[in-house]
């Protein structure tokens, strides 16, 4: 347990340490954010706020969770998966707010990198591993057989994730703090499951998010960009893959999942009917359009994310409503 929370507060310290020189060298290098004119009017005034920040959590965590996790396999996997969408994220970053261009990296292109990263995680978690492609399924405590279908799955879940992350990135603290207590609930889960290295490594998390939000905090001096959310997002889901907890994700993660869902259903009523449901998607801006201010959508967002964690850890130790 020592090692858990001095995991965390070493990726506090190295992410809190890492913020003055990151955002210096980021206001010099003019990597700013660039807001879409189709969202919210008051977004505007957050034009040219360091983006990319997303290193101050990554590197912190990365550093904290090899060094302490040691050299298992699934610890690496993670994080060779982590850093694999965060270069998606960065490249993506680095065509918007670089060479400006406006859609940034085509999006079949970026489908297809998280595509082809999740085959490889695929392959080392029913392959190296030897993992039975078995779903647990919450609440019931039974094992789904999914035989051929695990891997698009497994694939499913990790593109999923990492979208629905980048999806919720919109207003300041909103994907930090909400998965910030998505890495906490993980923490717990590993540490009880015997998987250490896992527990460790989401420790590492829960820190380095906590540092960034120092800066990240409304008003934001630093926005994690696709570099932080794709990294995050990968993050997240290859833990949920690694610990068999994928459908339990879908509770654990329910504010991403909800984010992502709001924009799915928006596009589909506009499509077929010509109406949308929102006054806005993804959801936190429908709730700003409503009148909410931003600091009060981001707070609400995050009691119904530790909401759903508990109900989570009600469901994986197999307590009813």
């Amino acid at each position: 347990m020592e090692r858990m929370w001095l995991a965390l507060a070493l990726s506090w310290a190295l992410a809190v340490l890492m913020g003055p020189p990151v955002i210096g060298a980021l206001r010099r290098l003019r990597v700013g954010q660039a807001v879409r004119k189709e969202g919210p009017a008051r977004h505007l005034s957050k034009t040219g706020t360091p983006t990319m920040g997303g290193v101050l959590f990554l590197v912190p965590m990365l550093l904290t969770g090899l060094l302490l996790g040691g050299r298992s396999v699934p610890l690496w996997t993670v994080a060779g998966t982590t850093v694999a969408y965060a270069l998606l994220g960065a490249a993506d970053d680095f065509l918007k707010v670089v060479r400006r261009h406006p859609q940034g990296l085509r999006a079949r292109y970026k489908l297809l990198g998280q595509v082809l990263v999740a085959v490889a995680l695929g392959y080392v978690v029913m392959v190296i591993l030897g993992e039975p492609p078995w779903v647990r399924v919450p609440l019931v405590d039974r094992w789904l057989y999914l035989g051929a279908w695990y891997l698009p799955f497994l694939t499913v879940v990790l593109v999923g994730t990492a979208n629905a992350v980048n999806l919720t990135d919109g207003l300041d603290g909103l994907a930090a703090g909400t998965a910030a207590i998505a890495f906490l609930f993980y923490t717990f889960v590993n540490w009880q499951a015997g998987r250490v290295d896992l527990a460790l490594w989401c420790a590492a998390g829960v820190g380095g998010l906590l540092g960034f939000l120092r800066y990240n905090w409304h008003p934001a001096r630093v926005m994690m960009g696709d570099t932080g959310s794709m990294g995050l997002g990968a993050a997240l889901g290859a833990v949920a893959i690694l610990s068999r907890t994928e459908l339990l994700w879908f509770i654990a993660g329910g504010v991403f999942v909800v984010e992502a869902l709001s924009v799915m259903l928006q596009v589909a009523a506009f499509q077929t009917v010509g109406r949308r449901i929102f006054r806005m998607s993804p959801l936190h801006h429908h709730f700003e359009l409503a009148g909410h201010g931003e600091r009060s959508v981001v707070l609400g967002f995050w009691v119904a994310g530790a909401l759903l964690a508990v109900v989570a850890w009600l469901a994986w130790r197999g307590v009813g409503w």
